[in-house]
């Protein structure tokens, strides 16, 4: 986040006087109180400045990358995730194949019976499926899709950042996100290195507001 000059000076002045009233910075700086509250919320709101009642302003002695890390640490998969792509798991190779390219996506998750997660097939799954002269409209996908205990996944209240790490560790596109149900786990959502992406740069974004 870029300051103000007049942010800065505020961040020095309660950083040797704090705690200090906002009538008291405000008399330092040669303003009246009203001209230095957006500043002040600013500064406060940001991470930088914390503020009690009767007290006053003090410094938290906290730098902008380390307000950075704190606000991405908080971050929750449910905020980001996105619509899953699902199919059935006697669909046809072929067919997953279809679904994969008319929604553009990088991982399809199968679901059983009951709706229930029961796979998940990336386009390295249906590649080395459609090698050869099989015919993949015969084949249905739980021939060749990933199963548990291999599929790695999440849930809605893990943090997003405990979900990229999993995305890098295990080398993989897309994460299904799970909700647990009495005789499995229903498909919710899914998270991907792009709802990453878009986080870093909300995130940067904010900083530069």
């Amino acid at each position: 986040m870029e300051l103000s000059n007049r942010q800065e000076q505020i961040l020095q002045i309660v950083k040797e006087n704090g705690p200090i009233t906002g009538e008291n910075i405000a008399d330092q700086l040669n303003l009246t109180r009203a001209t230095l509250r957006p500043d002040l919320a600013i500064l406060t709101m940001a991470g930088f400045l914390d503020a009690r009642p009767r007290v006053g302003y003090f410094f938290t002695g906290k730098t902008g990358s380390e307000l950075l890390t704190e606000k991405l640490k908080k971050f929750k998969v449910s905020e980001y995730q996105s619509v899953p792509i699902v199919v059935e798991e006697d669909v046809s190779v072929y067919d997953a194949i279809c679904m994969m390219f008319l929604e553009d996506v990088g991982t399809l998750f199968v679901t059983d019976e009951s709706s229930n997660l029961a796979g998940v097939l990336s386009r390295k799954d249906l590649l080395r499926a459609s090698i050869g002269n099989q015919d993949l409209t015969s084949i249905p996908v739980h021939i060749i899709m990933t199963r548990m205990p291999n599929i790695t996944i999440c849930r809605q209240d893990d943090l997003l950042i405990d979900a990229a790490q999993k995305l890098i560790e295990k080398q993989i596109d897309a994460l299904p996100v799970v909700h647990d149900t009495d005789d499995g786990m229903e498909v919710v959502g899914r998270l991907t290195k792009t709802n990453m992406t878009k986080a870093l740069v909300e995130l940067a974004r904010d900083q530069h507001l």
